[in-house]
């Protein structure tokens, strides 16, 4: 019997987390018949971290709750016991701009703050906040007003990987505001409303956060999050993997399969594919088995070095276009292909294991 652990993030507008796993397993039981293969969906605190939550066992409880330019959309919330996690980008994200259209000045994460809301009404005492993804840079005072006032007895902990401060040239407006569709002229605007909001903030709790790094994420939800919700910012995959209960699954596993849709230098900063490698490590060292697991990533393409790669933790890498070079057939039919690699990777790195511990 081997075991086989698939902790992939989404392939973006492709495959979900699980769908990865599901076809990656397809292709390593066509060698090993016998192979268990344990799917764990991860995310990096962005889109797909209520997901991954609802695929580790979390409840979906829905809630229509208000996207960024007001209109009712049908989100919700995972719920564990006391522990709600909540996807900022499923309800407030980008993704939940009406017909795409970006809207810099009034885009909302009211919606948000509504969600948090209706879990602590529901009597959860824990929120984990994925903050990924947004479409507003309200600096979180959306999210306050959705909540209906400041949260006492609820401990709140952000899936946070940025540093960015609330305010100035490495602000929330000056670095993201353009994604979102702010103008040169939009930006300086925002970044003033910004100051407006920290000065007010600081002047009711009589503490000024605004530089704290990670106060200008989500828009600067982060901010709000610190400065009135009393929250700590944690590294979004380290807080997912915890969430999942990745490390528990961990035990007796003979290679690890992570991924997610492109490898490049953002893997190597906080993305999943880093973090999963980085966790096996951890695992490693606590329980004394050197080598630690061997890990694998799977991808749509992949832009890294194999110097890169082993430098994170991660032995090899095989991307989809490795099989078929054009991406937008990729994209469109990425299931017979992960299969293929799947196939690949059991036979690399499970059956020449197997044979170097003399087992047929």
């Amino acid at each position: 019997m081997v075991r086989v652990v698939v902790a992939s993030d989404k392939f973006k507008g492709s495959l979900t987390s699980a769908e990865v796993a599901a076809a990656v397993g397809v292709g390593v039981r066509r060698v090993h018949l016998d192979a268990t293969v344990v799917a764990v969906p991860v995310a990096d605190g962005g889109d797909g971290t209520l997901a991954a939550a609802v695929g580790a066992g979390y409840e979906l409880v829905p809630v229509v709750a208000s996207g960024p330019t007001g209109e009712p959309v049908k989100s919700g919330y995972a719920r564990r016991g006391d522990t709600a996690v909540v996807e900022l980008a499923d309800v407030s994200g980008l993704v939940r701009l009406p017909g795409g259209v970006p809207a810099p000045l009034t885009a909302t994460s009211y919606g948000t703050g509504e969600l948090i809301a209706a879990a602590v009404a529901a009597g959860c005492t824990r929120i984990i906040l994925g903050i990924g993804g947004s479409a507003s840079t309200d600096g979180g005072a959306g999210l306050i007003a959705g909540l209906g006032g400041r949260l006492e007895g609820v401990q709140v902990v952000v899936a946070c990987d940025v540093d960015n401060p609330l305010t100035g040239p490495r602000g929330a407006a000056a670095v993201y505001g353009p994604q979102k569709g702010a103008t040169a002229e939009q930006v300086v605007e925002l970044d003033r409303k910004l100051s407006v909001w920290a000065d007010l903030v600081a002047e009711q709790t009589g503490r000024d956060l605004r530089d704290v790094p990670g106060a200008g994420a989500a828009g600067g939800v982060g901010f709000a999050a610190l400065a009135l919700l009393g929250a700590e910012l944690r590294p979004g995959i380290e807080l997912v993997l915890e969430m999942v209960g990745f490390e528990e699954q961990l035990a007796g596993a003979d290679l690890v399969i992570t991924g997610e849709g492109a490898l490049d230098e953002q893997t190597l900063h906080g993305k999943a594919v880093a973090g999963v490698a980085a966790a096996v490590r951890r695992h490693a060292v606590g329980a004394a088995t050197i080598p630690a697991i061997p890990v694998v990533a799977v991808c749509g393409v992949n832009k890294l070095e194999s110097h890169e790669l082993h430098d994170a933790g991660v032995h090899a890498a095989y991307a989809l276009t490795d099989l078929e070079p054009n991406v937008e057939r990729c994209i469109a039919e990425p299931k017979p292909l992960l299969e293929q690699l799947g196939e690949r990777i059991a036979a690399e790195h499970l059956t020449m294991a197997r044979r170097e511990r003399g087992i047929a």
